[in-house]
This record gives C-alpha cells, sequence and structure tokens, in this order.
C-alpha cells in the first residue's frame, strides 16, 4: 500500500471510530436530575404527591428523568429558593403566589384578601387564567408543570383575635416574602414580625408572636397549631401556588419526556387538590379535639376586616399586579357568580 493510499485508510478508520464514540449507546445517556425546593413538611401529602411522580416518571423514561426534593423549607424560604433557581442551584419550586409574584408580578392579584367565596370560583378563575399565568412565567424564563394550592387562610392565636381592635394589640407575625400582608397590617396598625415560615413555630414557642396565618391543614404539618390556642373562622384569602421549573432546564429533556411531566403533574397536582381540600375540611375538626377554641365574629366585624383590606388595597395602587389583571379576575368572577346566582 503506498503512503497516499495508507492515509485514506487511517482517515477512514477514524471517522468511523469518532462516528461510533459520538453515538450514544442506548440507556447510557446521563439522567437529567431535577432539584426541587418546597416549603410543604416531610410525609406532608404534598411530598406524598411529588414522591408519586417522582417514581412515575423514573419508570417511564427508564430513569432517565427524576427529581430531588428539599422539603421543609431545608433550602430557606421562598426568595432564597428563587435565588437558587436564578444561580443554577435548583432547577425548580413549589411556591405560592407570594414566591411566583417574585418571578411573574401578576401572580400577586390571589393574595386580594376576601376574593373568593369558594372552591368552585378558585377553579372557575383559575381555569380561565390558566394560559395567561402560564404564558407569563414563559416569558420569564420557567414553565408551569402545574398549579397547586394549600387552601383558605385563616387567623391562629394565643390571644383571642375576633375583632380588629383585638388584633392591633397583638404581636402578628408576617411572611417576609408578602408585600400584601405587609400592606394590609401597616393599614390596621399592628404590630407586624416578619419571620420566614420555617422560624414561625420558634416564634409562637418562645411568645415572639401572637398571631400567624395559615390553611388548617398547614397549620397542622407545620405543627403550629400545637402552640395557638384559637382559630378565627374567616377565611382572609386562598393561598395558590404552583410548581415551576427553569424553562433552559426544562427544554434539555426530550419532547417526549417533557409531554409526559405535563401529563403526569396535570393528573397527581388535581389528585392532590382534592386531598388538601379535605384535609382542611378535616383539619378544624382535629384542633378542636385539641382544645383550640374556634372563634366566629359576627358580620359586622368581618365587615370591618373586609373594609381594612379595601383600604390597604387602594393604598397598594400598582406597586403588584395590574389593573388589567385585577379587572379579568373580578370579571371572570362577576361572569360565575352570574351564572350560579352568588
Amino acid at each position: 500500500m503506498n503512503a497516499r493510499a495508507e492515509m485514506k485508510a487511517i482517515a477512514f478508520c477514524m471517522l468511523i471510530l469518532f462516528s461510533f464514540l459520538g453515538t450514544p449507546v442506548a440507556g447510557a445517556q446521563k439522567a437529567q436530575v431535577i432539584k426541587i425546593a418546597t416549603l410543604a413538611p416531610e410525609g406532608s401529602s404534598w411530598i406524598q404527591t411529588f414522591n408519586a411522580v417522582n417514581e412515575e416518571i423514573s419508570k417511564k423514561t427508564n430513569n432517565q428523568v427524576r427529581f430531588r426534593i428539599y422539603p421543609g423549607g431545608v433550602l430557606g424560604d421562598e426568595k432564597d429558593m428563587i435565588r437558587k433557581m436564578y444561580i443554577g442551584q435548583i432547577q425548580g419550586a413549589v411556591l405560592t403566589s407570594s414566591g411566583l409574584s417574585a418571578i411573574f408580578h401578576e401572580m400577586d392579584v390571589f393574595q386580594i384578601p376576601f376574593l373568593f367565596k369558594n372552591y368552585e370560583e378558585v377553579d372557575y378563575v383559575i381555569d380561565k387564567m390558566d394560559a395567561f399565568f402560564k404564558k407569563g412565567f414563559d416569558t420569564k424564563g420557567y414553565i408551569m408543570l402545574g398549579w397547586s394550592e394549600g387552601g383558605f387562610v385563616r387567623l391562629m392565636s394565643t390571644v383571642p383575635v375576633d375583632t380588629l381592635d383585638k388584633l392591633k394589640k397583638a404581636k402578628v407575625w408576617t411572611w417576609e416574602d408578602s408585600p400584601m400582608a405587609k400592606a394590609v397590617f401597616n393599614e390596621a396598625q399592628v404590630m407586624a414580625i416578619p419571620l420566614s415560615v420555617p422560624d414561625v413555630l420558634v416564634g409562637l414557642q418562645t411568645g415572639l408572636v401572637d398571631v400567624v396565618y395559615a390553611p388548617p391543614s398547614g397549620a397542622i404539618a407545620m405543627q403550629w397549631f400545637t402552640k395557638t390556642k384559637y382559630i378565627t373562622d374567616v377565611p382572609l384569602i386562598f393561598l395558590v401556588g404552583a410548581l415551576v421549573v427553569k424553562k433552559n432546564v426544562f427544554q434539555k429533556i426530550s419532547p417526549e419526556h417533557q409531554k409526559l411531566l405535563r401529563e403526569s403533574f396535570q393528573q397527581h397536582m388535581d389528585q392532590l387538590k382534592r386531598v388538601i381540600r379535605k384535609e382542611n375540611q378535616d383539619a378544624l375538626q382535629v384542633m378542636a379535639k385539641h382544645g383550640v377554641k374556634i372563634l366566629k365574629p359576627s358580620q359586622d366585624q368581618i365587615k370591618e376586616f373586609k373594609d381594612l383590606s379595601d383600604r390597604a388595597m387602594k393604598r397598594l395602587g400598582k406597586k403588584s399586579f395590574s389593573k388589567k389583571t385585577r379587572e379579568a379576575v373580578e370579571g371572570h368572577l362577576k361572569t360565575f357568580r352570574g351564572e350560579n346566582k352568588q
């Protein structure tokens, strides 16, 4: 073989070799591990749902896509989770509307006090606004994989707070990540003590705060109810949430697996919604059995709370959600209430 023919043969062999090396062996692709943080405590229905999704996705993708869940606020509060998503330390988080609004401000509309009267209204509005919010997160670089919820939030306290005057005399916890709550408490002129969610239980134990707020099932899951004596049976806001994942991470997953993730989370989050609603219903009875007294303010006292909230929302102005988004939500509510004669 002459030198030229030899060079051609070597080049051909090298081409074959590189082609072989560049072709992944079936099943040898690097698995995509998506790290997700949440405030939901270990053992709660939220974590059980995420574990079920993880098992299903791992099985159906032959372990090519799986999740690593960080529960109970071990990675910090929601602002910490958002920062860690930004720098790539985690790829997703389950956030409440408060945390979500730090990414897409229009989510703050769900923190308007007394916005919803019942679950039917919640479901109707979210269904109507679903595409709008998903597009909003998409433009910010996130994929919303599913809605979540905590339920209707109520005041829980070590002292009775069934009136506005009593609330003003108490030390009230305010979530550091919730400017909406801060606006309401400023309007009420109450002593608001900012704490991260993981620090609330210690705040109750040490007497740093007298009043906290949470959905009943959440108060049980986080053990807050063990340090309180009263729950004021007035639904203040509906705690909406969602699971978001970084868009650039999601796009690395094959289209087939992306579709699988969307379908799986949709199915499991719908099931979780029904579980959470049942748990909230049962939680009030559980707390009553443990000696927590349920306070029922009069209609006049409830009106005081509502008037206060309205003033706070007007003072907040355009610092949060847009007028257009609020009008859209209220328009859907008006339609629903008209059709259902509420």
